[in-house]
């Protein structure tokens, strides 16, 4: 019996360098692969790379700290069941952009756009239109697939850079995402700490606006000091763009229903697949010639760009490629990289190393900074090490539970802050399934984009600097009793 408490025992409880071992050897591989293979390396090489540091993580749990092998087998079965929805939603958001495309729907968006967003404060302004739409779906994945995608086009014409156009579309998207009452990140923070949801949400905004207003403002400097396109050329892309498209307001019924379908809150699969469906047949009345293009059958050519990669030449290189279509094919990298990072996580929860992370930064908490920086900082780490938002919401929320509780804080400040760390930064993880969906979805690599999404950087920063002056941070008596399984009132 005590050989078994021993054994139990070591399985929670690897040593911290055990425990981080398996992340600085996958930072170590990355950068090693990435500088090798560039952005070819979604095209395997990093998949091969999480699934040998997964093979790190179950030679670490099995000879040392003698975790059996069904163990990690059921944490990594169970983390890839767990992502089972997100893969089939990321298969749909690769047709719907297809659809979207070559139906002329997005570069009716972007037609439309260049005339009216002036080049000067396009990156604040798309920033905020992103913000406002995912505010009200409540979805950062559905507001960069469908807007974000539109955005990109319309920032590209007029000169801005992939890196600049991308952080501005994630900053608003994930500003929204993270305090919409539709959300499912913040109603899970919420719920899973025992913290009112809108309660919580009020509470974010002492953080999150001061995030917001600093990104619009870094967004509204780099939008007058980048070098964009004159005018004439603006011209041309939108004359090329309605040379070749059918370009008619009627085309933004689609976007227009689609928001109708989110916004009543229907299940993300039905309103992506009637999106799709209904850009199908609005391209096949308004884009025929196009889809003749494609495939002499509308037929196969409807089902080509669905499914499949599309491109409709032109004489404007930036034109034919920004046209260009992936469809669902273009998701099989990222799916892939996904099911190899579940893997990873699920290793890691298994070997007990995600524990052994957390208690290297419990062990700094020495006061309400330290805290919450603390627990920002795991927030981020669990975002390295799970790659899940979900998952990294939850077991971050459990590890400080019993801390805020003992030091007297009120749940709202560890909910506020796991949202701060985690719901933010899972976009910036080349390998977290946020930061892989979106690189994909715009098709712009993690690390181009991430010094530019500036709401993401801020928000665990603006959590530690409110932390640390106390304001609105309300404090009570320490709860010194063993039973920490009621919320502090």
């Amino acid at each position: 019996m005590e050989k078994k408490k021993k054994e139990l025992t070591l399985k929670k409880r690897p040593s911290v360098f055990l425990s981080i071992l398996p992340l600085i050897v996958l930072v170590i591989m990355l950068t090693f692969t990435i500088r090798s293979f560039g952005s070819d390396s979604l095209e395997g090489a990093s998949q091969i790379t999480l699934l040998s540091v997964s093979a790190l993580c179950v030679l670490i749990g099995m000879v040392f700290l003698h975790v059996p092998w069904a163990s990690f087998e059921k944490a990594i079965t169970k983390n890839v069941a767990s992502v089972a929805s997100a893969l089939t939603i990321l298969l749909f958001i690769g047709a719907l952009s297809g659809a979207w495309m070559v139906s002329g729907v997005v570069p009716t968006l972007i037609s439309y756009g260049i005339q009216l967003i002036h080049p000067d404060i396009f990156l604040a302004s798309a920033c905020v239109i992103c913000a406002l739409v995912s505010l009200m779906t409540g979805s950062s994945w559905t507001t960069i697939a469908t807007i974000g995608i539109a955005l990109m086009g319309i920032g590209r014409a007029q000169g801005f850079s992939d890196g600049w156009i991308a952080g501005a579309i994630i900053s608003g998207a994930y500003f929204g995402d993270k305090i919409s009452p539709l959300s499912e990140t913040t109603v899970l923070a919420s719920g899973s700490m025992g913290v009112p949801l809108f309660r919580h949400i009020r509470y974010m905004l002492i953080t999150t606006i001061p995030s917001l207003t600093i990104a619009l403002i870094l967004f509204t400097i780099g939008g007058i000091l980048c070098t964009t396109n004159d005018s004439q050329n603006i011209m041309s892309f939108t004359a090329a763009l309605e040379q070749r498209f059918h370009i008619t307001p009627w085309l933004l019924a689609v976007p227009v229903l689609t928001g109708v379908m989110i916004a009543r809150r229907w299940p993300p699969l039905i309103t992506l697949f009637l999106s799709t469906l209904t850009a199908i047949i609005f391209g096949l009345i308004f884009q025929t010639d196009v889809f003749r293009d494609i495939d002499p059958s509308l037929f196969k050519a409807a089902m080509k760009s669905v499914y499949g990669s599309t491109s409709v030449a032109d004489d404007i290189p930036v034109l034919t490629e920004l046209v260009s279509t992936r469809g669902m094919a273009g998701m099989m990298d990222t799916i892939w990289l996904i099911i190899c990072a579940m893997c990873f996580g699920g290793a890691m929860s298994a070997g007990g190393m995600v524990g052994g992370i957390t208690r290297l930064f419990v062990h700094l908490v020495k006061g309400r900074t330290t805290m919450v920086a603390s627990t920002a900082c795991t927030g981020m780490m669990m975002n390295l090490a799970v790659a899940d938002q979900y998952l990294c919401i939850l077991l971050t929320g459990n590890m400080f539970k019993d801390i805020y509780d003992r030091q007297g804080y009120e749940r709202c400040l560890l909910s506020r802050t796991t949202e701060d760390a985690v719901t933010v930064t899972s976009v910036l993880v080349p390998w977290n399934t946020c930061g892989m969906t979106q690189a994909t979805v715009l098709g712009v690599a993690t690390f181009t984009y991430l010094p530019y999404c500036f709401f993401n950087i801020l928000s665990p920063l603006m959590s530690i600097f409110i932390a640390s002056i106390g304001y609105k941070i309300v404090r009570h008596k320490p709860d010194l009793s063993t039973d920490n399984n009621n919320t502090p009132s």
